[in-house]
């Protein structure tokens, strides 16, 4: 009867809570209309977001549910702008980041003249987007970073002014050949080059006063030219360069796979493997070895243990023993039996060869065939085994562990029986999971085996450190230089896989279709949040013949270079045309454009010297926006 009443007692008290929440639910918009303090409003208030209602029918509501939901903007900019970029005519296509910012100019173009709702998405999101991009492609392609700078840096840093230079002429005395008031000029470098911080420089240089505008104009009018001329030029410059540094090497007459693959035969020094801590790296990959299973009926192997016949016959490791269907245990060390199947692996021809002679004609059986193989990269940490040869190190008996490439300080050596190891080294191994771990404790190392997740820590702390350097800013004589966040953090991406080259314990590994996803959502949702706040000003600066000059000028400043620092790097420079694109694009500071050679050339190796003529181009940029704005 007691617990009878406490339940009672329970349940009204629960629903004394009902009705006491029911009441204050519906009271609290009551409340709030009166002017009183609403507790039941900001008790849902923490607990559900506000859904602005969508107060139009047709297609003026669905604009204006965009406006409200920013989130939904990019995501249909990015799913229709991925479906328009695939979109082949006669083998030419958008790409999906060019697909994604037309969509989304065109959207925010319409909303804006049609229903006058001007979008505005908080910067933050696209910056933050960008970043990760830049970190995604730095850990792709860290560990040739180096390699091209020993190869190529001059060509590098010579592409990279000739593109600022011809820009700047272009862009400057266009403006000024054809009268355009003030402002214009350093607009159309901001937009035509796509670095929005020259819109900055020239916006200091009239609060510093070291430009004053001509009598009859404000400070707000010139700034409003560069806005103009900004967002004119940048939205055709980024779609044209998109287009123009995708087809390149095909407008040279190159074949731009074919020239990828040389390239990368070239910045990899001939090796076959991908460094540790690279894409790929831990791939199974073509083997002389395999897995057969044999009946024991040979008199060499009956009644011998496991521990005997690895001493005796080190080059037909036993990986696994099946007898009346049953696994044994090997760290039993048993004795092998008549009837009994082994599993062993070694290189094919001996396999088909020998080993049947030797032990006994082959089995078929599932379980002894059904050993899984794992690949793994091993640093050799262990003093003892420093100085010896592979071949020794494989007499050991290795229990079916197969050295599939030797790499020393991020570069992958020549492999073969006398090839000796060193400390710091790392070895490849593939074999079963047990002994690829037994081998590498023997070698003082632990495997580095493949993972489907990111290493969020490593992410997160190398993009930090990158961003930080970023932003630092030494001012020169009223200029300010910085080498900017993005240049920070693809830096931080290369130092990361460098590193992990050398050691791949060093925040590795990172899934490949982890870092494939960060590099491509991260690009095309910056440019998706980009696309919504430039339409708006493209609608602004509509008017008379100035819009005319604005896109003739921007895009003869945004493609005109790029073609000529190309035809230099690949005629005076003698550089591979991959390589030399991806050096322009990195002089024309175009990550978009980065994107498209390396899906044209279906390879990253462009990549390469886009760091170099990037983070020199920034700098010289900002110079020359500076410049421009006091010459106005």
């Amino acid at each position: 009867m007691d617990k009878s009443g406490n339940h009672l007692r329970a349940a009204g008290r629960l629903a004394a809570h009902i009705s006491w929440l029911t009441l204050l639910l519906a009271a609290g918009p009551a409340l709030a209309q009166d002017g009183a303090p609403s507790t039941g409003q900001s008790v849902v208030g923490q607990i559900f977001d506000q859904i602005e209602p969508v107060t139009e029918a047709g297609l003026h509501g669905f604009f204006q549910l965009l406006d409200n939901q920013p989130i939904a903007f990019v995501l249909l900019a990015l799913t229709l702008g991925t479906l328009i970029g695939k979109i082949s005519f006669k083998t030419v296509s958008l790409g999906s980041t060019a697909g994604t910012l037309l969509v989304g100019v065109i959207l925010s173009m319409i909303a804006e003249a049609a229903y006058g709702i001007t979008y505005s998405i908080p910067g933050i999101l696209s910056s933050f987007m960008l970043l990760l991009f830049m970190y995604a492609l730095g850990l792709k392609v860290g560990p040739q970073f180096f390699s091209g700078l020993r190869k190529g840096g001059l060509a590098f840093v010579g592409i990279g002014v000739i593109v600022w230079v011809l820009n700047w002429v272009i862009c400057y005395f266009g403006a000024k050949l054809v009268g355009l008031a003030p402002g214009y000029a350093t607009g159309l470098i901001s937009g035509s080059y796509t670095i929005t911080a020259i819109l900055g420089v020239g916006q200091g240089a009239m609060t510093s006063g070291a430009y004053v505008p001509p009598d009859g104009m404000t400070v707000e009018e010139v700034g409003a030219n560069m806005a103009a001329a900004y967002a004119i030029s940048y939205v055709l410059s980024t779609v044209g360069i998109i287009l123009l540094i995708r087809y390149l090497p095909r407008i040279f007459g190159y074949d731009a796979e074919a020239d990828a693959k040389r390239a990368e035969a070239e910045y990899t020094g001939g090796a076959m493997h991908p460094v540790p801590g690279a894409p790929g790296a831990l791939t199974m990959s073509a083997s002389p070895y395999d897995l057969r299973a044999f009946s024991v009926t040979h008199y060499h192997f009956l009644g011998r243990s496991i521990s005997q016949l690895a001493a005796d016959f080190p080059h037909v490791p036993i990986l696994r023993v099946v007898r009346d269907h049953q696994i044994v245990e090997l760290s039993s060390d048993p004795v092998i039996a008549a009837g009994d199947i082994v599993t062993v692996r070694s290189n094919v021809h001996d396999l088909i060869l020998e080993e049947g002679e030797l032990i006994g004609p082959e089995s078929d059986d599932q379980l002894a065939r059904n050993v899984p193989l794992e690949v793994a990269d091993v640093h050799i940490g262990s003093h003892a085994v420093s100085g010896e040869t592979i071949a020794k190190l494989e007499s050991h008996g290795t229990g079916g562990v197969e050295v599939q490439a030797l790499f020393r300080a991020g570069n992958e050596l020549p492999l073969g029986p006398d090839s000796d190891v060193r400390f710091g080294d790392v070895l490849r191994l593939t074999g079963p999971d047990a002994a690829i771990k037994a081998a590498a404790k023997q070698l003082g190392g632990h495997a580095i085996l493949p993972t489907m997740k990111s290493e969020v820590l490593y992410l997160a702390l190398a993009m930090l450190v990158g961003y930080l350097v970023g932003i630092v800013t030494v001012t020169v004589s009223g200029i300010p230089f910085a080498l900017g966040t993005s240049a920070g953090v693809i830096m931080a991406g290369v130092g990361v896989s460098y590193f992990r080259s050398r050691n791949p314990n060093f925040g590795g590994p990172v899934h490949e279709g982890a870092r494939s996803f960060l590099q491509d959502f991260g690009l095309n949702a910056f440019v998706a949040v980009l696309s919504a706040n430039v339409g708006p000003k493209v609608i602004s600066a509509l008017g008379g013949d100035t819009i005319m000059w604005l896109a003739l000028i921007g895009i003869a400043g945004a493609l005109i270079p790029p073609l000529v620092a190309f035809w230099v790097g690949v005629k005076v420079f003698g550089l591979n045309s991959i390589i030399s694109d991806g050096a322009t694009t990195g002089g024309r500071n175009s990550t978009p454009g980065l994107n498209a050679i390396m899906e044209e050339s279906k390879s990253s190796v462009a990549a390469v010297p886009y760091p170099v003529s990037y983070a020199l181009t920034t700098v010289l940029a900002l110079i020359g926006g500076y410049f421009s704005m006091i010459l106005s």
